[in-house]
């Protein structure tokens, strides 16, 4: 999360993944999922750049794909365990015992066999995490735009400590915006972390629930224009002071 909502994930109890991984829509649907059970989430495409990331937000757990392109998920795999003690979870489509064998004596603290349940990777990294004694408790939180706030344990959008009455849809909604402030996210990337991936609607369904919330909070209670729309591609979330 970014913004005020990543500052407060941050220094709470949240936990950050580094997912390196070159097939992008493979690390996209990785991301959705850890991202909507309140991790924070880096992603790399290469060796090169996993490493460097490891150095720069030093992650709490490394989600690390063994065929990746130039240098390999087992020479990043070394190069990790040579520099910092961070816990690997291996990802890859091979199936033996042998390399599952050396991927555990190289380092690995779990192995995941592509194709794969995002729901278990997740289940994976909360396992591997709390053997490390960095269980993933985030709780609930209230972020605050202005005179807007978002309480998480109440499920309530309140301006000025007025609950604005979004439905569960708009809840979720204008939280995932506010998740990426300043963020352009398109009707699809909202579809998929709103609606999930099986919904079989079509991107209109994005434009009529941004339209009642726009009407619940911009017209009913005067906050914002808090929600912009970038024509031919989504919306983004503006915080108001």
């Amino acid at each position: 999360m970014r913004g005020t909502m990543a500052r407060n994930s941050r220094h709470g109890q949240g936990k950050i993944v580094l997912v390196i991984e070159d097939d992008q829509a493979m690390a996209t649907l990785v991301r959705t999922y850890l991202e909507h059970e309140g991790y924070e989430v880096e992603t790399a495409e290469t060796g090169e750049e996993g490493i460097e990331m490891v150095q720069r937000v030093s992650p709490h757990v490394v989600l690390l794909d063994l065929m990746l392109p130039a240098t390999s998920g087992w020479d990043v795999l070394r190069t990790l365990r040579s520099r910092r003690d961070v816990p690997v979870i291996m990802v890859t489509g091979r199936r033996t015992e042998e390399d599952r064998l050396r991927g555990f004596e190289g380092g690995a603290d779990d192995y995941v066999v592509k194709p794969f349940s995002p729901r278990e990777v997740v289940a994976r990294v909360r396992a591997v995490l709390r053997r490390c004694g960095l269980r993933h408790e985030p709780g609930p939180q209230v972020h605050r735009f202005g005179r807007l706030e978002i309480d998480e344990a109440a499920r309530e959008v309140r301006i000025d400590g007025i609950d604005v009455g979004l439905k569960p849809r708009e809840y979720s909604l204008l939280c995932a915006l506010a998740a990426n402030v300043g963020v352009a996210l398109s009707r699809d990337a909202l579809l998929e972390r709103v609606w999930g991936f099986d919904f079989d609607g079509d991107e209109r369904t994005v434009d009529v629930h941004i339209r009642r919330l726009r009407a619940k909070i911009e017209e009913r209670h005067a906050y914002g224009p808090c929600v912009q729309t970038l024509h031919g591609f989504g919306y983004k979330f503006v915080a108001q002071a």
